[in-house]
């Protein structure tokens, strides 16, 4: 009786490293969102967002200081840019509201939350990369097509952090012989 009830727990703890694993980074936001200004908006905050909250877990777990470095800079400067996108979007005549998690950024932070030591800044790097990827194919996107200027100056401006921030995660995935992620 003892072995029946330990089975779902073991097959849970083994599909918890199995998840912890995957890498699995936030979704790629909407087509629309690299033309139109509220999907823009909107994918632009969840991806701040997202950058944002697993930087925060990344202060909490890793005793790595290059990645605690990276995380202050990440909670730092996606608030900075936040900020300005909210500014812009005003200044467009929006009023938009904050973004929600959705399933994949909610999957993407369980799976941090649930990593840790070495596995946690493999899989931390791992998301990194292709959010950072997807985040700047969004503002190069929006800045060269979008339909609102004040926003299209907004991502053009966000598009240097960004390439920052992936060359960073780039280097110290690589440092660490991890793969560079997938999109």
């Amino acid at each position: 009786m003892i072995r029946l009830r330990t089975l779902p727990l073991a097959l849970l703890l083994a599909g918890t490293a199995v998840t912890a694993s995957a890498q699995t980074p936030p979704p790629p936001p909407p087509a629309e969102a690299k033309i139109q200004a509220t999907a823009y908006v909107m994918a632009a905050g969840k991806s701040d967002m997202y950058e944002i909250e697993s930087s925060r877990i990344a202060l909490q777990k890793t005793q790595n200081a290059g990645i605690r470095r990276y995380a202050d800079m990440m909670i730092k400067h996606h608030q900075k840019t936040t900020a300005d996108t909210m500014a812009a979007a005003r200044k467009a005549g929006m009023n938009p509201s904050p973004p929600a998690p959705d399933a994949g950024i909610t999957a993407s932070l369980g799976e941090l939350q649930a990593a840790s030591g070495a596995d946690f800044d493999r899989l931390y790097l791992g998301q990194q990369v292709p959010a950072h990827q997807a985040a700047l194919d969004l503002h190069q996107s929006y800045g060269a097509g979008g339909d609102q200027p004040a926003l299209k100056t907004t991502a053009k401006k966000a598009v240097p952090i960004v390439k920052q921030h992936l060359a960073a995660a780039q280097r110290m995935q690589g440092a660490m012989g991890g793969s560079a992620g997938g999109m």
